[in-house]
């Protein structure tokens, strides 16, 4: 039987304002490609990478021109022949695992080799803010166990913004990312400046394209690529310049390469971090699976939303994150 596919643009809207370097957020749209079966049906959800120019109406355009093939019922292998790496691509590819659970009913960790999931401890984010919305954000966040404060670039506020973390959650684990808003000549200072507040791990600190930068460098604070790590044909030069590959579905065009991603990052005996765009828990769902083979979880996106999608991912009061099957690919999803 051929595929049906449906694509739709949704406005999520944040409870406020988030501030990273270089942009403010108050909104994101986010596409939501629907593929049905034989009575089955597969979801996936992407917000795209807003740095490399992509939005909701950019995805979906570029999945128009291959809705012939994509209904004709394509493997994810022809798939990720098909489409580049980026949201659009991840969008089918998640449906494509649901789709394929729901038909062999058997849930999706199970199709990927996955050991049964378990709860995850997650990073909950601060964005740039003034620091003393930084610190009321911190003590908010009074069971975390894991807090990543964003860095704007602003040296003397970026400090001010650690101070203010600390101040709040003395004993919390910490990260931080500076989103590329640093470059190598204020790198030392910047590290010296994480080491006395006890961060332990520092993504993105340079552009994307500065990776050479970071050869020699020696950190005691362990570097994470985030935008240097896109797809899995980064990873390899990721080795001797990061420790650490933060693995975005987004980004690399879905849980198939994701975990592809994961899988050879750890053959270099590089450290692997899932991470997430601001979007429901239909898109934390599958990044879920990949946070099984991580050592870093950052799935919080849900959390900056006036609303969640319904069944969702359960923040407990552990600072982990849950997801139960009925959320996506479980394995027994059919039309409404």
């Amino acid at each position: 039987m051929p595929v049906r596919m449906g694509i739709a643009i949704e406005r999520l809207r944040l409870k406020a304002p988030f501030r990273i370097s270089g942009y403010v957020f108050e909104g994101f749209d986010v596409v939501v490609v629907t593929l049905e079966q034989d009575g089955h049906v597969g979801r996936g959800e992407a917000a795209g990478a807003y740095y490399l120019g992509e939005t909701a109406e950019t995805m979906r355009a570029a999945l128009e021109p291959h809705r012939t093939a994509i209904e004709a019922g394509l493997s994810r292998d022809e798939l990720g022949a098909l489409l580049p790496p980026g949201g659009a691509r991840n969008a089918v590819d998640c449906a494509l695992w649901e789709l394929e659970a729901a038909r062999a009913a058997r849930p999706a960790w199970r199709i990927a080799g996955i050991e049964r999931p378990r709860p995850l401890v997650t990073t909950f984010t601060l964005s740039a803010d003034d620091p003393a919305v930084v610190e009321e954000g911190a003590r908010r966040y009074a069971t975390a166990q894991a807090i990543k404060l964003k860095l704007s670039g602003e040296r003397e506020l970026d400090a001010a913004r650690l101070a203010a973390v600390r101040r709040a959650r003395p004993d919390v684990w910490l990260g931080v990312d500076a989103n590329q808003g640093y470059r190598r000549d204020g790198l030392d200072q910047l590290i010296g400046l994480l080491v006395e507040h006890r961060v332990s791990l520092l993504e993105q600190p340079l552009p994307r394209g500065a990776e050479a930068d970071l050869e020699g460098l020696r950190s005691p604070v362990p570097i994470a690529a985030d935008e240097s790590a896109l797809s899995l044909a980064d990873v390899d030069g990721l080795f001797g310049r990061f420790d650490v590959v933060n693995i975005k579905l987004d980004k690399c065009g879905g849980l198939t390469e994701a975990l592809e991603m994961a899988r050879r990052a750890r053959e270099l005996g590089l450290r692997v971090m899932v991470g997430n765009m601001i979007s429901t828990s239909l898109a934390m769902a599958p990044a879920f699976l990949v946070g099984q083979l991580c050592d870093v979880v950052d799935l919080d996106g849900p959390t900056f939303l006036v609303r969640d999608r319904e069944p969702s991912v359960t923040y407990r009061p552990d600072g982990t994150i849950w997801c139960d099957e009925a959320v996506w690919a479980g394995g027994a999803l059919t039309p409404a």
